[in-house]
């Protein structure tokens, strides 16, 4: 995972959440591109979590991006 792909997502418009999968099967969820910071050295990223604590987490270890809410459902079609 390159520190281009990442922002290319965070910035967004409009912006779309996104889950950061990570090495282990883990995955953050980033609900706001302001939950998202990424340090100047581009090689670690800091997510704030809904229960008010961060995850710091090693670029080298994001597997893949998914965008969207993660939900599985498609929207329903209009007739």
């Amino acid at each position: 995972m390159t520190t281009n792909q990442l922002r290319a997502v965070q910035n967004a418009r409009p912006f779309k959440p996104f889950t950061l999968s990570l090495a282990d099967g883990e995955r953050v969820k980033v609900s706001h591109p302001e939950l998202l910071l990424i340090t100047p050295g581009g090689r670690t990223v800091v997510v704030a979590t809904g229960d008010d604590s961060v995850r710091i987490i090693d670029l080298l270890l994001v597997t893949e991006i998914r965008v969207g809410n993660g939900t599985g459902k498609r929207p329903k079609k209009r007739k």
